[in-house]
């Protein structure tokens, strides 16, 4: 039972900072006047809809009240989690 406690906790770590780098990801696109969901089509034309996109959106404040987050730290985190296509798409 240790065992599979272990492995949940690492599950729900990756899937928590997954939100974290799609968050990131759409407050960066958010704060250069970019549609976020336009982005992901045009890096991943296969896959038209993205419930943990749309959350993230949910989440983005107006550029006015967010801090300006570096398109190196965007392709970083997208590296990351291997969205190499939409890394190249946001440089």
């Amino acid at each position: 039972m240790e065992h599979r406690d272990k492995e949940n906790k690492v599950v729900k770590r990756y899937q928590q900072d997954e939100q974290m780098m799609i968050l990131i990801y759409a407050q960066w696109c958010v704060n250069h006047n970019l549609s976020p969901t336009a982005l992901y089509r045009q890096a991943y034309p296969d896959q038209w809809e993205n419930e943990a996109l749309a959350d993230a959106l949910s989440l983005t404040v107006p550029k006015e009240d967010e801090q300006e987050i570096s398109t190196d730290t965007v392709l970083q985190v997208l590296q990351l989690f291997g969205n190499d296509d939409l890394g190249f798409i946001v440089q």
